[in-house]
């Protein structure tokens, strides 16, 4: 089975402005290992009245302007739907990004899922925090997420869905997790 690794990017809910994605960024896995070759990162449209939270993490007020005349994630579904077809979908903390892509796309249900949050809580029981700016460091990932997409930093999406893909793969390479069918991953989620 093909994984498709998805991060999103958001504007946060900020007084009346609902959290909508500025960016999508994914990864291929194809035989439990990054396809670095096959991945994307798109900006999504947010309108110029929409406020985003000053807290949202990202590079999101430096492309504001990119941000007004993006497409709309409705617009990008042609170019979506073969990346999302017949693939187990990971992200890192799932409700995020399912939540997002349920509200974009209310007719289309997309699963399975595969969790690399709680997948890494089981691996790795006594770390101190779960985020992937942290994780990533701790187990030395930094520097195949770098040379996957240099000039990119956590909290941009391409950046984010790297981390969550090769977190995956180091997780799989493990005694015992190795052994783990696509099933009993999708069932540990």
């Amino acid at each position: 089975m093909e994984y498709l690794v998805l991060d999103f990017e958001t504007t946060g809910a900020f007084r009346d402005n609902r959290n909508l994605p500025w960016q999508i960024g994914a990864v291929l896995m194809a035989g439990r290992k990054v396809v670095p070759e096959h991945s994307f990162s798109l900006l999504l449209n947010i309108p110029h009245h929409h406020e985003f939270n000053p807290y949202s993490p990202g590079r999101w007020a430096s492309i504001r302007t990119q941000l007004d005349e993006a497409p709309t994630l409705l617009q990008l579904w042609p170019q979506l739907k073969p990346w999302l077809d017949n693939r187990a979908l990971v992200a890192h903390n799932v409700p995020t990004e399912r939540t997002l892509l349920a509200k974009a796309f209310p007719m289309h249900t997309f699963q399975p899922w595969i969790d690399t949050l709680v997948i890494a809580r089981k691996a790795y029981p006594k770390l101190i925090s779960y985020k992937l700016e942290d994780i990533v460091p701790t187990l030395g990932l930094t520097e195949k997420i770098q040379a996957a997409c240099p000039d990119r930093e956590p909290h941009d999406a391409l950046y984010d869905a790297f981390a969550a893909a090769f977190l995956l793969e180091h997780i799989l390479n493990l005694p015992g997790w190795d052994k783990l069918s696509d099933q009993d991953l999708i069932l540990n989620t």
